[in-house]
């Protein structure tokens, strides 16, 4: 069984800005590279699952989205950073889906294709649904990004750079 890290996308990866498809409007959280690049060397394996309601909204299509992604994706590559895959929710939050963090629908599409030992992998977020997402698909560890009130996380850092102090020292 393998460990991973599951990985909230917009304000964890990326800055949260308004609904973010394009290429020159997505700029990447500091030290999120360092961060990864820790983990990596400590055999955890990567996975985005993020929620992307845009395009249920129809403010971006999904091909919008997936070159953004391929995009992203290239950048880890460049970072010697590997991305097993990409899950996302596409549906609005009236829509009735399983796959809508905090549902687990994401992470069991994950547990279809790897052997993931989610007692001693982590989930990192900046929203309640993040940390909710761990708690209900059983994923052992979560860290909470950002100033929100985000309550059941293990950590709670202001930002990734306080994170990537936090465990480089552990």
């Amino acid at each position: 069984m393998q460990k991973a890290l599951f990985l909230d996308r917009d304000g964890i990866i990326n800055i949260d800005t308004y609904y973010v498809h394009k290429i020159e409007d997505f700029e990447f959280v500091s030290d999120i590279f360092a961060l990864l690049h820790l983990f990596k060397e400590r055999g955890y394996i990567f996975f985005i699952v993020t929620n992307q309601s845009g395009i249920g909204r129809g403010y971006y299509t999904q091909d919008d989205f997936d070159l953004l992604m391929r995009w992203l994706l290239d950048r880890f590559q460049e970072q010697n950073i590997h991305i097993q895959s990409v899950h996302f929710c596409p549906h609005t939050p009236k829509e009735l889906c399983n796959c809508r963090k905090p549902k687990t629908g994401m992470i069991e599409q994950i547990l279809e294709s790897y052997d993931i030992d989610l007692k001693n992998s982590w989930m990192i977020g900046d929203k309640q649904s993040d940390i909710n997402l761990a708690h209900n698909a059983k994923i052992g560890h979560t860290i909470a990004i950002g100033d929100r009130v985000i309550e059941r996380s293990n950590y709670h850092f202001k930002s990734i750079s306080e994170c990537y102090v936090f465990f480089s020292s552990r």
